[in-house]
């Protein structure tokens, strides 16, 4: 499939570095991209940015910014430009540049939106980025383990070692970004994940418009499972995860549910989770290989173009 006029309209979703490793990948099979990232980020650079100015988390975005960023002598630069860190003993210790300068767009423009849009131009960014939705959101999660309790930010829920059991927003039924339903409900292609699967990944059910769009339309959706748990899903299997995101939204039907060979602990299993959700299993080598638990963007590239050029049913 060539990258052009041709290729197909793809809408990621996600946040951190799952979502910079399925943009690093997509933005070799489409140059129709466009990504809808989290802004639940409570933590770092973007928690003190938002909680000094009131605006949204920057992070997350950020790094989606960066991940689409050319492969040229401007891009390279510009992706180290905004990825740089300060480091002093004074108030900018830890900030990143590009957090800065988003905000600084923010304030310029008033508009979210068009701030994203004017940094995407300045890195000459292939895809655009927008936020899950207009309002910064809180993370909150009932978890168990020995006791019952709630647990409160994104940080937090991040790092609990409990039991994830369910997933909640602060505010209850906070606005989406109508150019991200937009952009779902005119797409190819919708993909969901690799990323920390409470934090970044099943939070954009959570956001009303946004899990109507992901339910209604017309898109082929592709899940993209992780290729190791982390410390919010520690000792979840490949089909606990199916069966978390089938928990949050039962209505959700997916196409394709990709995974690494080497993540799939009991295939028929799998299979069973992922046809649940109306799925079929799809299982490509997409790993480095170098031993960490990292994408390697040509043949997670690779397993996208597949995916897209093929009837589902054949590609399994």
């Amino acid at each position: 499939m060539p990258v052009g006029s041709q290729s197909p309209k793809v809408v990621a979703l996600g946040g951190g570095h799952g979502l910079s490793a399925t943009l690093r990948a997509l933005r070799h099979v489409s140059d129709r991209l466009t990504a809808v990232v989290t802004v639940a980020d409570d933590g770092g650079s973007s928690g003190r940015l938002r909680a000094e100015l009131g605006g949204l988390p920057p992070g997350d975005l950020r790094m989606a910014l960066t991940a689409l960023t050319d492969d040229s002598e401007w891009g390279r630069l510009w992706a180290a430009v905004m990825q740089h860190r300060f480091h002093s003993t004074g108030p900018l210790d830890n900030h990143a540049l590009g957090n800065l300068l988003i905000s600084t767009m923010w304030e310029i423009t008033g508009d979210s939106v068009a701030g994203l849009d004017w940094v995407g131009r300045l890195l000459s960014a292939r895809g655009r980025v927008l936020p899950l939705s207009t309002t910064p959101l809180v993370v909150e999660a009932d978890v168990s383990g020995g006791t019952e309790r709630t647990v409160v930010g994104q940080v937090n829920v991040a790092s609990t070692s409990a039991r994830i059991e369910r997933l909640r927003l602060i505010p209850a039924d906070p606005p989406a970004c109508p150019e991200a339903v937009e952009a779902i409900n005119q797409a190819d292609w919708v993909v969901l994940g690799p990323g920390s699967w409470y934090t970044s990944v099943l939070v954009h059910l959570l956001v009303p418009a946004v899990r109507e769009a992901l339910n209604h339309t017309p898109a082929r959706r592709c899940l993209a499972l992780n290729l190791r748990a982390e410390k919010e899903t520690d000792g979840l299997t490949a089909v606990d995860h199916l069966v978390a995101l089938n928990r949050h939204d039962p209505e959700l039907r997916i196409d394709v549910v990709l995974a690494d060979p080497s993540t799939i602990e009991d295939i028929d299993a799998a299979e069973d989770a992922a046809r649940a959700l109306g799925a079929s299993l799809v299982m490509r080598q997409v790993a480095l290989g170098d031993g960490t638990a990292r994408h390697d963007p040509l043949r997670l590239a690779a397993a996208y173009r597949d995916l897209f050029d093929s009837v589902v049913g054949d590609v399994a």
